[in-house]
């Protein structure tokens, strides 16, 4: 069983249906009406009755367990104990979508991004842009915690997640599957805003600090870059992941065809082999 806290990632749970919800735990205070005989907390009456509806059990205690419960006090008195997460698969990924307006799909996937607040930022911005799926490896990062799910306001219910316990063989078959391998450098070339993101892709983010690893830089099929100004050479990664999923939300979502950018890719033929292979 594990903790989900905070408003958002607690509202979210319930509203997704994604995941079994055992309970929700709201503080007792938080309700005690006031003089005028108001909730202190209209949002935890709205959650209340969302869970009723759902039915889901909700039970009240004092604020001091819910902090026990989830370790910190920045829970805002709502709590949910859930069943695991069960992680989806490249296949489940890849299998074909009923939508009957077929799409051009975009993914992300995370180069071992250990910071919790890093992921779960991340995790919001993809719901956001609406990208397909989030790709993570096993081992080298964090976990899809509590924290994480606080972090992405709840947007972590609602994105579909694979864990793999290879990174490069997984880019390697989304590749198989027609899909540009997009890593994020700040070496690399041409700049984001010159690629051509209405076809199918994947865009891959390092580690905080460090980057790619050399066999995931190796496998992508182009490195692209943010331009810089200033003095620093980098944003932070969830900085950077946010700009370019927008600007391929932009490009995808256009209504008019964008001018020809500096960089476009083949329009029929693709090379199967990543930079360096």
């Amino acid at each position: 069983m594990e903790v989900l806290y905070g408003l958002h990632p607690v509202e979210e749970a319930v509203r997704s249906g994604a995941r079994r919800l055992d309970s929700v735990i709201l503080a007792r205070e938080s309700l005690d009406a006031r003089m005028d005989g108001r909730s202190r907390n209209p949002r935890l009456d709205q959650l209340a009755l969302a869970c009723r509806a759902a039915g889901v059990r909700v039970s009240l205690e004092p604020r001091e367990q819910l902090t026990r419960l989830a370790r910190t006090d920045a829970h805002q008195g709502a709590l949910a104990l859930v069943r695991e997460r069960a992680f989806l698969t490249i296949e489940d990924l890849l299998a074909p979508t009923t939508d009957p307006a077929p799409r051009h799909r975009f993914f992300l996937a995370l180069d071992g991004i250990e910071d919790p607040h890093n992921l779960g930022a991340l995790l919001r911005t993809a719901d956001g842009a609406g990208v397909d799926g989030v790709i993570l490896p096993e081992r080298r990062s964090a976990p899809v915690t509590a924290t994480v799910a606080k972090t992405s306001a709840g947007a972590s219910e609602h994105v579909r997640i694979a864990r793999v316990t290879n990174l490069v063989r997984a880019l390697e078959q989304m590749k198989r599957a027609n899909l540009w391998v997009l890593g994020l450098d700040e070496r690399g070339s041409p700049d984001y805003t010159a690629f051509d993101f209405r076809t199918g892709c994947v865009l891959v983010l390092g580690r905080e600090g460090s980057g790619l690893h050399d066999l995931v830089k190796k496998t992508c099929d182009h490195l692209l870059r943010i331009p810089m100004a200033g003095q620093v050479s980098s944003l932070n990664v969830s900085v950077a992941g946010a700009i370019v999923m927008y600007e391929a939300l932009r490009q995808r979502t256009a209504t008019a065809p964008p001018a020809a950018p500096a960089f476009v890719k083949p329009a029929s033929t693709r090379p199967r082999k990543g930079l360096g292979s």
